[in-house]
C-alpha cells in the first residue's frame, strides 16, 4: 500500500517535470528560429542607418568607401575581419569620384548610456563640419536637443581638429566647456540643461579624433578618387 501511494505522489511529478522540460526545449527553438530568421534583416537596418549617417555629415557625397586605418601600418579598404588595432572609417566620393568627405564614428558615456555619434572631417581645413547620431538613449526633450539645437549644431561647422607639426597628436583636445563660454575653435558650447550629454558628443569626437586622424592624415593621398 505504502509503495503504490509513493507511486503516486512521484507520477506526477515527473510528468511535469517531463512537460516542463518539452515546453522548454520548443520554446528555445522558437527563440532561436526566431532570432536567425530576423539576424539578417536587424544587420542590414544597422547598415542602412549607418550609411544614411555618412551621407548626412558627408552631404555632398554620392558613394561610400569603407577602409581601416592601422597605427603605423596605414590603410587599407575595409574587407574581411579587422586588423588588431584597427579603426574603421568611411570616405565620401562626389559624382566625380573625388573626395568629399571623411566621417567616423565616436562614443561617449551621456546621462542614460553610451552616445554614438557620426561625424564629418574635411581634411582642408583639418576640421569636424558636421554631426549626426547613431544611437543614444538620453532624456527626450532634453539630451536629444543636441539634433535640434542650432547653437549647439553650430559648433560642428568647423570644430577645429588640427595635428600637431609632427602629425602624432591632436594639437589641441577637443573640449566641451559651459554654455557661452566658447573661446577656441577646438572647443564645444555645452547646451544649458543637457550639459552631460554634451559632454559625451565631445568625449566621443576628441577619443575617435585622437586614434584616427594621425593614422589617417599622413595617408589621405591614397584616398583622395575613387578607385575606378
Amino acid at each position: 500500500m505504502t509503495e503504490q501511494v509513493a507511486a503516486q505522489q512521484v507520477t506526477p511529478t515527473g510528468a511535469m517535470i517531463r512537460t516542463l522540460g518539452l515546453v522548454s526545449a520548443i520554446c528555445g527553438l522558437i527563440i532561436v528560429g526566431s532570432y536567425q530568421g530576423t539576424f539578417s534583416a536587424v544587420q542590414e537596418n544597422k547598415r542602412i542607418a549607418l550609411e544614411r549617417a555618412v551621407f548626412k555629415v558627408v552631404p555632398k557625397a554620392k558613394a561610400v568607401g569603407e577602409f581601416y586605418a592601422v597605427p603605423g601600418k596605414g590603410i587599407a579598404p575595409a574587407a574581411g575581419e579587422a586588423p588588431a588595432g584597427a579603426i574603421k572609417f568611411y570616405v565620401g566620393y562626389d559624382a566625380a569620384g573625388q573626395l568629399a568627405g571623411i566621417a567616423a564614428e565616436g562614443s561617449g558615456k551621456g546621462y542614460a548610456d553610451a552616445v554614438r555619434i557620426m561625424f564629418g572631417y574635411q581634411p582642408y581645413c583639418q576640421c569636424i563640419t558636421g554631426i549626426g547620431v547613431v544611437a543614444m538613449r538620453e532624456t527626450p526633450g532634453i539630451g536629444d536637443k543636441i539634433l535640434t539645437d542650432r547653437a549647439f549644431l553650430a559648433n560642428f561647422e568647423a570644430l577645429d581638429v588640427k595635428l600637431s607639426a609632427d602629425l602624432a597628436a591632436l594639437a589641441n583636445e577637443v573640449k566641451t566647456v559651459k554654455h557661452g563660454t566658447k573661446t577656441h575653435p577646438w572647443q564645444i558650447d555645452a547646451i544649458a540643461g543637457a550639459t552631460i550629454t554634451s559632454r559625451a558628443v565631445g568625449r566621443g569626437i576628441n577619443d575617435a579624433a585622437k586614434a584616427l586622424l594621425p593614422a589617417l592624415v599622413p595617408q589621405l593621398d591614397k584616398i583622395r578618387s575613387k578607385a575606378p
